[in-house]
C-alpha cells in the first residue's frame, strides 16, 4: 500500500483466530512526501483514513481480486480499539455491513 498524492493513516488488524496478537492493530502515516509504503500480510485486515481533502492511493495484490472473498470487520469495533484521527465517515454499504471481531472466532 502506497499513497500517491496526499497522506493518509493506514491502520492493519490481525484477523487470524488463531494467532496470539488477534485483534490487535497497528498504524503508519503514509504520504507522496515520504514515499513510504506498507506490507499488509495475508490474514490481516487494512483500513485507512486520508489525512487531506485529496489522496490517492496505489496498492497491489497477490491475486486476482474477487469480490466474493472480501472480508473485513467493524472499524470501530470496540474490541478492536482502533483511535482513528478524525470521526469515521464516509463508510461504503458494505463496509458499514461488516461484522464484529469476535464474529471471526
Amino acid at each position: 500500500m502506497r499513497c500517491t498524492a496526499g497522506t493518509l493513516w493506514d491502520v492493519i488488524v490481525d484477523v487470524r483466530p488463531q494467532s496470539p496478537t488477534f485483534g490487535l492493530w497497528d498504524a503508519v502515516v503514509l504520504s507522496s512526501e515520504t514515499m513510504n509504503a506498507l506490507y499488509i500480510p495475508e490474514g490481516f485486515a487494512h483500513g485507512f483514513q486520508c489525512m487531506e481533502d485529496s489522496c490517492e492511493l496505489l496498492y497491489l495484490m497477490s491475486e486476482f481480486y474477487r469480490p466474493e472473498l472480501a472480508r473485513g470487520v467493524q472499524c470501530q469495533d470496540a474490541d478492536i480499539g482502533i483511535k482513528w484521527p478524525h470521526p469515521v465517515l464516509n463508510l461504503s454499504p458494505r463496509d458499514a455491513e461488516l461484522p464484529a471481531l469476535r464474529s471471526l472466532r
